[in-house]
């Protein structure tokens, strides 16, 4: 998400005649996009702020400047002070939106979870240097129009904000707010302006995806109808783009529509991120999840059999308060039950604000060797869940040339597995078939299908 409004932030810039800067040293505007789903996210951002502080004394010449520490700031204010304004947004901008500036003076601009709207004027008052003020954010929250970057053939396209849950760790409905859908024809507006660019592989992003609701035609229109439309449309169109991907699922609004609605359109990526989050049904109680483990179980088995090539993906926290040895028992359990290609697994950090920071925590080295295991024993899952695909014809999405290997080319199966190969580079950018031929760590060696 961070990435989707970054791009389109950006766009505005471009759009306005700006350009990026090679470095920060030599930039007339920084914008500092931040999170704050996990604490260590915002401590990477005060050491940022730290950074600007020191760049920002440098561009103004200040006394306290240190200017052996930004050489080509320093080069760049030899004639006098050059200005920089300093941008801070995003979800860690709406925890702190009263105090972060003054905590931080090099910031000009906090900008909030509601108030990217409001970059136009921003950009004008840097272009006519005019003085910082400040942004309301107490507006409806809005979809930016395009959230692309130039030149990609792969792209994100957010269709909701916000969150209803509350799972009792998490702080992002704090941030985020309440669920707003993007209406459908908004949502095809931005397809046909990728379909312009040439834009191959989209990705539907939201808090909540399975929860979406909307009306089109003055029909109510769920997550399930909304992919049926958006392949309707794409093939109605002869648009470029091939592959539809979506992010994130939460396993309680995982429809059977939706199941059969992946598996029966080749343009929807048969890639799923469906979040457990633990293995025992008390822990999920307890962090507010709304389902059970039993439910997680009988919910995977019929995507898998409705879809049999299907990666699932999942997120696992270790070490929520009340957890057990026991409930460490289950969670692996259900990891070797599920098999999923991939997670995205830590240990759980208490979030200020939130109910379970109010519970009694389990020491940290506890948390860390529970979290060890899990890891373990997912690193041999996605080893032999890769395997399995060796020996295939996969077809692929050719992105760039390999960082490893000049001649080699580098590309994604519609699963999110990566693919190296050796291949002529008119090839980046479109779709080939490729036999997967070996496994090297996390990436497939194949070869091009004649």
């Amino acid at each position: 998400m961070n990435i989707a409004e970054s791009a389109a932030v950006e766009q505005l810039f471009i759009t306005r005649g700006w350009k990026k800067a090679e470095t920060p040293e030599l930039a007339d505007a920084a914008i500092i996009n931040t999170c704050s789903v996990r604490a260590s996210a915002e401590n990477r951002i005060f050491g940022r702020l730290g950074y600007f502080t020191g760049l920002k004394a440098v561009r103004n010449k200040s006394e306290t400047a240190k200017y052996n520490a930004f050489e080509k700031a320093t080069k760049l204010v030899q004639n006098g002070p050059v200005p920089i304004t300093v941008i801070v947004m995003g979800c860690m901008a709406e925890r702190l939106l009263e105090t972060l500036k003054k905590d931080w003076p090099c910031i000009d601009y906090v900008v909030g979870t509601y108030a990217k709207h409001h970059f136009g004027e921003i950009i004008s008052a840097i272009e006519d240097k005019k003085e910082s003020f400040p942004v309301d954010d107490t507006e409806k929250y809005k979809f930016a129009s395009l959230s692309y970057e130039e030149g990609a053939k792969s792209t994100f396209v957010p269709i909701m904000n916000g969150c209803n849950n509350f799972c009792t760790y998490c702080i992002v409905p704090y941030l985020r707010g309440r669920e707003i859908s993007r209406p459908v024809e908004e949502i095809l507006a931005e397809l046909d302006t990728l379909s312009r660019y040439k834009v191959l592989d989209i990705t539907l992003l939201g808090q909540n995806v399975n929860s979406y609701k909307s009306e089109y035609n003055g029909k109510e229109i769920n997550f399930a109808k909304l992919l049926q439309l958006i392949v309707d449309h794409l093939e109605e169109t002869n648009s470029s783009i091939g592959w539809v991907r979506f992010l994130s699922s939460h396993p309680k609004d995982f429809s059977d529509d939706l199941i059969d609605v992946i598996a029966k359109n080749e343009r929807i990526c048969h890639h799923i991120a469906l979040p457990v989050q633990h293995g025992s049904s008390s822990v999920l109680k307890a962090m507010n999840r709304r389902y059970t483990r039993e439910h997680y179980l009988e919910l995977v088995k019929k995507i898998k059999e409705k879809i049999p090539d299907v990666s699932l993906t999942t997120d696992i926290m270790m070490g929520f308060p009340t957890e057990t040895e026991e409930d460490v028992e289950l969670t692996l359990d259900l990891m070797s039950q599920v098999r999923f290609e991939t997670a995205c697994m830590y240990y759980y950090n208490p979030r200020e604000g939130t109910p379970a920071a109010k519970m009694e925590q389990i020491p940290e080295t506890i948390r860390k060797e529970r979290l060890q295991r899990v890891i373990d024993l997912q690193l041999i899952h996605t080893d032999e869940q890769m395997k399995k695909r060796v020996g295939t014809v996969a077809k692929v999405l050719v992105e760039s040339v390999s960082r490893d290997n000049k001649e080699e080319l580098l590309g994604k199966t519609a699963q999110d597995e990566k693919v190296s190969f050796k291949a002529d580079k008119t090839l980046i950018g479109k779709f080939v078939n490729v036999e997967i031929q070996s496994l090297n760590g996390h990436t497939f060696k194949g070869r091009v299908c004649e």
